[in-house]
């Protein structure tokens, strides 16, 4: 997990990082996903946690603690079963990011 900074950063120190996360990242891959993301989870962690991206093949997923990771990672089978239908652009592995 990578801290915050609290000290102040250039605005092209910011975008480069921010360009960098987006970097292979089909966005319009994401706008599939919530309404499967939405069916696939049960309401505890829809309200709690939301998929963030697909990068190879993983589908990375915000988490506000160590608990909800885990409730995740128990799910993973069935979640990942949820996008079957995405096809070749199915995500085949889940990782969670601790987001306060």
């Amino acid at each position: 997990m990578t801290r915050r900074r609290d000290d102040p950063q250039q605005l092209g120190e910011l975008l480069n990082g921010v360009a960098g996360r987006l970097r292979r990242v089909d966005l319009r891959l994401m706008d599939r996903v919530q309404p499967l993301w939405d069916g696939a989870v049960d309401d505890a962690i829809r309200e709690r946690c939301r998929p963030l991206f697909i990068r190879d093949g993983i589908l990375v997923v915000a988490v506000p603690s160590g608990a909800d990771a885990q409730r995740v990672r128990q799910d993973a089978t069935a979640i990942l079963a949820s996008f079957a239908s995405l096809g070749d652009d199915a995500p085949r592995a889940i990782r969670t990011s601790l987001q306060t």
